[in-house]
C-alpha cells in the first residue's frame, strides 16, 4: 500500500518556512449551521475552539471525583517495579516520574475516565467520527523540581514519528491538581494551530528515548515563536482541580519549570479519528513504541459509566 503524499513536510535539512493548515480545526458536517443540541459544545464554545485552537472548560469533574485518580497516580509513583517500565519516564530535575504514558492500559480507572460520556461526547463534537485513543499520559510536576517542556505542535511529532496522516485530532487535559500560575500550567499560543511549522533538522533514530525527557529537535526556532506571541499573545488557562482543557493537535504550546512547592498533575488523552489512523511515520525511520501512538488497538471508543 502506497504512503500518502506527506501533506505536512518537517525535519528536513532545508528550512521551510510556515504555511496554513490544509484542513478543517472542526471536522465533520457544517457545524456552524448546526443547533447547540447537536453535541454538549454550544456556538459560542466551537467558535473560540476554531479560533484559538483550544477550550478551557473550569471544573468539568468535581474536584473530589477527580481526587482518587490523583492518589493512584502517588502509587503509580512509588512503585519501584512501575517506575522501571519503559511507559514511565523519569525527571531529569531529580528522582520523579515526570510521564507515565499509556494510562489507559495500565489501570481500569484511567481507562474508564477517557471512555467518560460528558468527555467522549465533546471529543466527538470536534473531531466529527468516532475516535480511539492514540495516546495517553500523565504529566507530573512535583514541587520545587518538575522540569518543563520545549514549544512544540504535537502534531509536527505525530506526523513526522508517528505516521499521523491529517490534523484530526484533539488531547484532553484533566487537571489531576489545582494549576496556578506559579507551578508550571501549560501554555499555548492562541491561533497557531492555523498555520503548520516545520522544524529543521533531521530525526535521529529511536528519537522519543531522548524527547521524552529533553526535547531536542522537532521545536520550531525562537524566532518563529517569538512573532506567533507577538501577534496572538500567550495564555496559560489555570483552575482547579477537575478542569479540562482541549487542544487541537497543532496548536504550539509549552511549559514552564515548577519553580513552587505545589505539585502539578495534568491527565492528557490523545483522542484521534478512526479515518485517521497511523501510516509510516513520514521521517522515514521506524515507527515509536504503541505506548506512543497506537497501531494495535485503534477500535472506536465507547462510552462508560
Amino acid at each position: 500500500m502506497l504512503q500518502a503524499i506527506d501533506q505536512y513536510p518537517s525535519r528536513r535539512r532545508e528550512d521551510i518556512s510556515p504555511f496554513p493548515r490544509n484542513e478543517p480545526v472542526i471536522h465533520g458536517r457544517d457545524w456552524q449551521s448546526c443547533r447547540s443540541s447537536d453535541g454538549p459544545l454550544t456556538t459560542h464554545q466551537m467558535e473560540s475552539y476554531e479560533e484559538k485552537g483550544f477550550l478551557w472548560m473550569e471544573r468539568f469533574f468535581s474536584q473530589e471525583w477527580i481526587e482518587p485518580f490523583f492518589k493512584e497516580l502517588k502509587e503509580i509513583a512509588r512503585s519501584e517495579k512501575l517506575r522501571k517500565r519503559r511507559e514511565v519516564i523519569m525527571d531529569t530535575q531529580g528522582d520523579e516520574v515526570k510521564s507515565v504514558f499509556a494510562m489507559h492500559t495500565l489501570s481500569k480507572r484511567f481507562a474508564e475516565i477517557f471512555s467518560h460520556p460528558d468527555l467522549l461526547s465533546v471529543v466527538q463534537q470536534l473531531i466529527g467520527s468516532d475516535v480511539y485513543i492514540h495516546q495517553s499520559r500523565i504529566n507530573y510536576k512535583s514541587g520545587f523540581q518538575g522540569s518543563g517542556f520545549e514549544w512544540h505542535s504535537d502534531f509536527e511529532t505525530w506526523h513526522t514519528e508517528d505516521g499521523m496522516p491529517r490534523m484530526r485530532a484533539v488531547s484532553a487535559s484533566i487537571m489531576l491538581t489545582d494549576n496556578n500560575p506559579f507551578n508550571g500550567p501549560l501554555m499555548l499560543i492562541p491561533g497557531s494551530h492555523k498555520l503548520f511549522v516545520p522544524c529543521q533538522g533531521a530525526t535521529p533514530d529511536n528519537n522519543w528515548q531522548q524527547s521524552l525527557k529533553t526535547q531536542k529537535v522537532g521545536s520550531p526556532s525562537e524566532e518563529i515563536i517569538g512573532q506567533l506571541a507577538e501577534e496572538n499573545g500567550i495564555e496559560a488557562p489555570t483552575g482547579p482541580a477537575g478542569s479540562l482543557l482541549l487542544f487541537e493537535c497543532n496548536t504550539l504550546h509549552a511549559s514552564n519549570r515548577n519553580m513552587s512547592p505545589w505539585p502539578r498533575a495534568n491527565l492528557f488523552c490523545v483522542y484521534n479519528s478512526v479515518e485517521n489512523r497511523l501510516e509510516r511515520p513520514f521521517s522515514g525511520k521506524d515507527p515509536r513504541p504503541d505506548f506512543l501512538g497506537a497501531r494495535e488497538n485503534t477500535r472506536a471508543l465507547r462510552a462508560i459509566r
